[in-house]
């Protein structure tokens, strides 16, 4: 087949140009746009790292319709998966006049379930009116809606406790003993894919049907002519996670939930069922208990916690006795059958992670793994996670070939690409990278405060919110603080809420709201100051001078009492590499990289990127980092940096041209 004339697609005089208002042509997405072409020609394996303003999904979108076949498009987010489906594909079909089929693939868990919606409703157990009204108003949605999707469920928050009620997941979906699987959303989902030509997914769908063949794509990847990856950077973690096995106190408070409710519609004079859910609901919300403030745990941390220990033990005892009662009353429905199914398979999975906390390990745990804890946010997770994905990972690819296209704005460290395609055993992968059409130079300032302390330092959170105020005063706020820790972000918040109040400048904290409220908020109040950890270093877009300062305390390397970084190291160390170069040092440069792409979203925005760390300077690996940033001009002399302000227009949000 001839290359399509990508130039003059998406040129200034091109059918692009003529249905977007404002697109302005990039050299380097026309010459993106060729190179994914090339690889969906002659079925090739290619990481492609476009910098921010590249325009990259028009980039591999275009090549994609023009080429035609079964295609599926891979995101790091929902969100993007909604963005490509119903802003960008929608404009480029329409402008490249190419009509072929497309829908969206979500996990289970995305669409109203009709069993346990039912349930939920006669079950009668909701623990306010609002979840009444929100379930009511759910059940409408199921009657008129086609998809089932509850993004399209305006009126219910997506992140609503009440959506476990109306969802199923791969645990508690009943499957073919399902009496609404005519009706079923996730299976006519499922089918729209198996005859669509581009299915839009994310990661987490794609690793779990890898692993668990459970959501539709065991049945359309053998029939795929390409797959691509965008936001790819979020791969290797996401795979490790899925290619790992892992089981939490929430999926225990699944099945206590589940269970009450069967038992209120089926088994009414069982009171005892009821008592054994609760008691444990009970048991597993004290799994969290001993690890208040903690984040990660590894396998002799957490055996060292005597009550946790006993914590678990008594958990798999409530767990028993429930299986127990639910062998001798799962007859009575599908619904309660299925519980003992699950009791059964979780019962196994913990007791096979108790044994691996006392000494007696299965063999199903492997010596390239780590086993450890997550505190999340309201469970507590045990995992078992494999030290690299790359041998899992390239099988699966070696399953199926076909062009595999990989891309993100953060992939090489410099030019350098080893990292990423060493973490998913991309061994022959080609390589290409282009900068950003933005001019960084111009535009933007990376400013490193002298005369910092040691980042190690016991008051260096205390450092970064002095050092950080005159530039949050000189640019009104309109400020993003990102921190690598949640005990740094507190603190930093803390030492602003003072000076900020005093000033008339909004102040935001991570965890105040849902991450899309606080951007909603910052967005509105257009001078705020947002403090925040890790959820907003990525992924964030707030173009226009509303965002106009980025304040980074330290650069973002892995701590290194984590138990899966200090496992890599170990792992590294034993096959006589340095852990730091190959492993330590990328992850931050990238991480880094993902952080800075926050500020200069559009060719017209200004701003100051600030990191406080004075190993970025004063350390030889520091340039090494700062080297993979974006070209712009660099500073240690805090009056160049309020100059820059003083310089900067003060109305106006700018004029983002449309890049996609």
């Amino acid at each position: 087949m001839d290359v399509p004339p990508f130039a003059f697609l998406l040129g200034d005089q091109g059918p692009l140009a003529k249905c977007l208002a404002g697109f302005r042509p990039r050299r380097q997405q026309i010459e993106m746009a060729n190179a994914v072409w090339q690889a969906l020609i002659d079925h090739q394996v290619v990481v492609l790292e476009a910098g921010t303003g590249t325009g990259k999904t028009f980039a591999y979108l275009a090549p994609v319709l023009l080429y035609g076949g079964k295609t599926i498009v891979s995101t790091g987010t929902k969100t993007l998966q909604d963005q490509l489906f119903h802003r960008d594909l929608p404009l480029l079909q329409k402008a490249l006049k190419t009509p072929i089929t497309a829908t969206v693939l979500k996990g289970r868990q995305n669409y109203v379930c009709h069993y346990h919606l039912e349930r939920a409703i006669l079950s009668g157990r909701l623990h306010s009116r609002a979840e009444a009204a929100y379930l009511a108003q759910i059940a409408r949605f199921a009657k008129s809606t086609r998809r089932g999707d509850k993004a399209d469920c305006h009126g219910v928050p997506e992140d609503s406790p009440v959506w476990r009620l109306a969802t199923s997941t791969r645990e508690n979906c009943l499957g073919q003993d399902c009496p609404h699987q005519r009706e079923c959303f996730v299976l006519a989902a499922r089918r729209e894919a198996l005859a669509a030509e581009l299915v839009i997914v994310n990661h987490h769908l794609f690793l779990a049907d890898l692993v668990l063949k459970d959501d539709g794509l065991g049945e359309l990847l053998p029939a795929t002519h390409a797959v691509i990856f965008d936001e790819a950077h979020q791969l290797p973690e996401a795979a490790a996670l899925f290619f790992g096995e892992s089981v939490s106190s929430a999926q225990l408070l699944d099945l206590a939930r589940d269970v009450q409710i069967e038992a209120a519609i089926s088994a009414r004079d069982q009171p005892t069922l009821l008592e054994a859910a609760r008691d444990l609901e009970k048991s597993a919300r004290d799994l969290r208990l001993p690890f208040a403030g903690e984040a990660r745990l590894n396998l002799a941390q957490w055996r060292s916690r005597q009550e946790a220990v006993q914590a678990l033990g008594e958990a798999i005892k409530r767990l028993a006795w429930l299986a127990g009662l639910l062998e001798s009353q799962g007859q009575r429905s599908e619904g309660l059958a299925h519980c003992l199914r699950r009791a059964n398979e979780l019962e196994r999975r913990l007791a096979d992670w108790l044994a691996s906390a006392e000494g007696e390990a299965s063999a199903s745990f492997a010596a390239e793994s780590i086993v450890w804890a997550e505190v999340a946010a309201h469970a507590l997770i045990f995992h078992r996670t494999p030290l690299s994905v790359a041998p899992v990972f390239q099988k699966q690819m070696e399953g199926h070939p076909r062009a595999w296209i990989f891309t993100s704005a953060t992939l090489a460290v410099g030019d350098d690409f080893s990292h990423f395609c060493a973490s998913l055993g991309l061994v022959a992968a080609k390589s290409q990278r282009w900068q950003s059409p933005f001019d960084y130079a111009r535009q933007a300032l990376l400013y490193c405060p002298s005369g910092m302390p040691d980042p190690n330092h016991p008051h260096y959170a205390d450092a970064v919110a002095e050092a950080a105020w005159p530039l949050i005063e000189a640019a009104g706020g309109r400020a993003f603080v990102l921190c690598t820790s949640l005990r740094a972000m507190r603190r930093i918040h803390a030492r602003l809420a003072e000076k900020m109040a005093a000033r008339g400048i909004p102040l935001l904290l991570q965890g105040e709201g849902t991450k899309t409220e606080l951007l909603e908020r910052f967005r509105r109040y257009g001078n705020a100051v947002l403090v925040a950890s890790h959820s907003f270093w990525e992924g964030v877009d707030v173009p226009g001078q509303a965002l106009s300062l980025v304040i980074i305390d330290k650069l973002p390397f892995a701590p290194p009492d984590d138990p899966v970084v200090s496992a890599r190291i170990e792992r590294l160390a034993r096959l006589g590499q340095n852990a730091f170069w190959l492993e330590q040092l990328p992850r931050a440069a990238i991480q880094m990289k993902q952080g800075a792409g926050r500020l200069i979203r559009t060719e017209t925005d200004r701003g100051v990127l600030m990191v406080c760390d004075p190993r970025l300077f004063e350390k030889p690996y520091g340039a090494r980092i700062w080297q993979t940033l974006p070209a712009m001009r660099r500073t240690r002399d805090l009056a160049e940096a309020l100059a820059f302000f003083r310089e900067m227009p003060t109305t106006g949000q700018g004029n983002a041209s449309s890049v996609a």
